[in-house]
């Protein structure tokens, strides 16, 4: 079965009235969403790109392209977005090996969308330090219910919340 995404707009995440975002930096009365929620949308979409990368290998910049073109990547931060998808394709085969001793089978069984949520995780719990494990963790968990199998957030919570146990040993758990 091909998973499918759902829609962004109909969510209740993308304010229709711009008065629930903030104003833009330029003063130009151009509103924009607050940038919790742009981080979030920014891992969403690379997330779904991750996803597409393992169905269906394609050079970064060509999937970078292809995001583009969507008229909402305007609202999300891209500098994270592309940070994620950059990062994940060149660290690919680490992130795998980190993650594989926390699972309980092998990464190339994994369904593919846990699979590319457990790496924009892992990639972040090693690669992007100034992001707290708390949200690395949560960010993770909340993208598996959006987008994975009923208990899928569980697993990925699991195998997170172990594998930062063994990459930042010092840094606080969340609290549950």
């Amino acid at each position: 079965m091909i998973k499918q995404f759902p829609q962004d707009e109909p969510t209740g995440e993308m304010p229709e009235d711009p008065r629930g975002a903030e104003e833009s930096p330029s003063g130009h009365g151009v509103k924009s969403p607050p940038a919790r929620k742009q981080r979030r949308w920014a891992r969403e979409r690379a997330v779904q790109g991750l996803y597409q990368q393992l169905l269906n290998p394609l050079a970064v910049d060509q999937l970078e392209t292809q995001f583009m073109e969507d008229a909402f990547m305007l609202r999300i931060d891209l500098e994270l977005f592309r940070r994620i998808l950059r990062g994940v394709e060149q660290h690919a085969a680490e992130l795998d090996a980190a993650i594989e001793p926390h699972l309980d089978r092998p990464v190339h069984e994994l369904d593919p969308i846990e699979h590319a949520i457990l790496r924009l995780g892992a990639f972040e719990l090693t690669h992007m330090l100034e992001t707290p494990r708390a949200i690395v963790i949560n960010e993770a968990v909340e993208l598996a219910k959006r987008f994975g199998a009923t208990d899928g957030h569980r697993y990925v919570n699991g195998v997170l919340d172990r594998l930062a146990d063994h990459t930042r040993p010092t840094e606080p758990r969340r609290r549950d």
